[in-house]
């Protein structure tokens, strides 16, 4: 039986960028695939009635603290987004678009690093195309994409169903029907993976 990880994400959170990087490696080591899912943070939190850490200052000001802990420990390259919050709805739909295209690891390296690793404006057209760019994509087709019904459907779609099976936040992880919320339960994961 194949060992797979359903990783839900959006590239504003950068717990889910930390998650990300770190994934990568612990698949590799145990043998396991990522079934990358993207959805719109912001419509999870709305489907289950929760909200951003940031509406609660003290849990804001205490998650900074421990996201740059998190990115020194790990030797992540990080820093506070100074655009945060920003929408991120054209770059999630970009990645159904490398889904489709089997290229959602480089997209997702791309954006992600564009956001917590440089600091850009995930909101802007201009900023997204200069990254895709960067990144060896063809811009003009990624965004064009981005634009197109069936990929505004399917980020809604991605959305639902991952409040459906359960997911509140970013980022969740699942190995079977087993739920793994946020970048520090990787261990957990892992043992998931082990004792399969």
């Amino acid at each position: 039986m194949s060992k797979t990880v359903d990783f839900y994400y959006d590239f504003i959170s950068p717990a889910s960028y930390f998650a990300f990087i770190r994934l990568a490696e612990l698949c590799q080591k145990n043998g396991a695939t990522i079934n990358y899912k993207p959805m719109l943070l912001g419509g999870v939190f709305k489907a289950n009635g929760n909200t951003s850490p940031i509406t609660v200052p003290a849990k804001w000001e205490w998650l900074k603290k421990d996201f740059a802990r998190h990115a020194e420990y790990y030797d992540i390259p990080y820093q506070l987004n100074p655009h945060f919050i920003f929408s991120t709805i054209s770059a999630m739909r970009g990645a159904f678009w490398a889904l489709s295209e089997g290229r959602i690891e480089d997209y997702n390296r791309a954006m992600f690093k564009a956001a917590w690793g440089e600091g850009k404006d995930l909101s802007s057209p201009e900023v997204i195309s200069e990254v895709l760019s960067g990144a060896g994509f063809d811009a003009t087709v990624v965004m064009e994409a981005m634009a197109q019904p069936e990929n505004k459907q399917a980020l809604i779609q991605a959305t639902e169903a991952a409040a459906e099976r359960g997911v509140f936040g970013a980022p969740t992880m699942f190995v079977n029907d087993e739920i793994y919320f946020g970048q520090d339960r990787l261990d957990w994961v892992e043992r998931a993976l082990t004792t399969q």
